[in-house]
């Protein structure tokens, strides 16, 4: 049986179900108040990071953490009038910061992001996106040894969950990209990774052929989602109603009101990251980086180098902090002391960022045809094409190969 979809949100997550839907055969409405492409999808560090599974809260992060928000040369920052909304939220974050629930979380993650660079190349196959997607290696780079060791933990995860990777050291570390500081004596080398070369732009080329095969795309806001139990779904915008036989709800940062109006009350806080563009460089990367010592990401894109990393909590409302990105340019000019660019764009969004640090994915509880895809803190591109096709699947009513329990709402009820 045809099924008309109607998707809140036209980022990655959005854009990726409703592809895999029309190849299911079924019609789909996109919905959302920026167009396609827009918001963290348009902003993010642009690596199909297979390997970002671990979360921010490891162990220790509650004894680090005081330290990293006085300090200006940290990645982590903090609206301190926004404390006293973000309390609730902060406490269950942090409560997740032990070995057993990283572990649990690693996972779980890990099911959503370990084949990013094959999901994103059947996602884009014949959709006249694919030249956006590079593969490439990923590389973390370390002072040295010791401070590669001091991460273990991390990599001990990594390890268990099938990843391998090379070491290079010293003069290794040169020959396989000389752009970086001398003060760099340490690299981990992992392969089968990507890269996206403009991720606003090919969101908007996947939605544009959704678009070709048939999908209504709506700008519009949706401001009340109705459930009848005889009428269905229909959703209230400020420019008309829209009725479908399923909706989905994948508007990322902002999807903890509608998810309320479906009776769930979930644990979701904005991840303000940021990124800054330097464009025209006289020197460009060879693969994608995170530079450990800054915790952010370098990103070779088409024109410019991107870089990304830094978080901040002060909800959905504040503007963007300058802070942050001057800890970009003094991380960059550490990183690659040669590099030079003629100009700079700045960049500041919302990562949807649940307290138990797993995106929701499935099927509202005792809601007939309503669905959840977000959630996804900083590893949304990377995930996006895997929670399309997951959502696709469950949606048209057949089994998924993955076991969805760990992502299921209930656990908000």
């Amino acid at each position: 049986m045809t099924k008309t979809l109607a998707i809140i949100g036209a980022g990655i997550i959005g854009v990726s179900t409703a592809i895999w839907m029309q190849r299911e055969g079924h019609k789909v409405i996109l919905i959302d108040k920026a167009g396609p492409g827009e918001g963290a999808s348009h902003g993010n560090g642009g690596v199909l990071a297979s390997c970002s599974m671990i979360p921010v809260t490891v162990p220790g992060l509650i004894r680090k953490a005081p330290g990293m928000l006085f300090s200006p040369n940290q990645p982590l920052f903090l609206k301190w009038r926004y404390l006293p909304k973000l309390l609730p939220w902060l406490a269950k974050y942090l409560g997740h910061a032990n070995e057993k629930d990283v572990n649990r979380i690693a996972e779980a993650v890990h099911g959503i992001v370990g084949d990013s660079l094959a999901e994103h190349q059947a996602l884009a196959e014949g959709t006249g996106a694919e030249h956006f997607i590079v593969p490439s290696d990923y590389l973390f780079l370390y002072r040295d040894r010791a401070h590669f060791e001091e991460d273990a933990f991390g990599w001990s995860i990594r390890a268990a969950c099938g990843f391998r990777w090379e070491e290079l050291e010293g003069e290794a570390v040169r020959a396989y990209d000389h752009g970086y500081s001398s003060d760099i004596g340490f690299a981990v080398k992992l392969g089968d990774h990507g890269r996206i070369t403009d991720p606003g732009k090919y969101v908007k080329a996947l939605a544009a052929h959704a678009k070709e095969n048939g999908a209504q795309i709506v700008q519009a806001e949706v401001q009340r989602i109705e459930v009848d139990s005889d009428e269905g779904l229909s959703l209230k915008t400020n420019s008309g109603t829209i009725e479908a036989d399923d909706i989905l709800v994948a508007t990322g940062a902002w999807s903890k009101p509608l998810a309320a109006q479906l009776g769930l009350d979930v644990p979701l806080e904005s991840e303000r990251g940021y990124h800054l563009e330097l464009w025209e460089p006289n020197y460009l990367p060879k693969s994608p980086v995170m530079v450990a010592s800054g915790k952010f990401v370098i990103t070779p894109m088409d024109g410019r180098i991107r870089l990304a990393g830094v978080v901040e909590f002060g909800g959905l409302e504040a503007g963007a902090s300058a802070a942050p990105i001057e800890l970009l340019k003094q991380n960059i000019r550490a990183a690659m002391p040669d590099l030079t660019w003629e100009r700079e764009v700045e960049w500041m969004g919302h990562r949807p960022a649940p307290a138990d640090s797993i995106p929701a994915i499935g099927a509202v509880p005792g809601i007939k045809g309503a669905w959840l895809g977000f959630g996804h803190h900083h590893i949304g591109l990377t995930g996006g094409p895997k929670t399309g096709r997951l959502l696709a699947q469950m949606i048209s009513g057949k089994r998924t190969n993955l076991d969805l329990s760990p992502y299921t709402a209930t656990r908000f009820q």
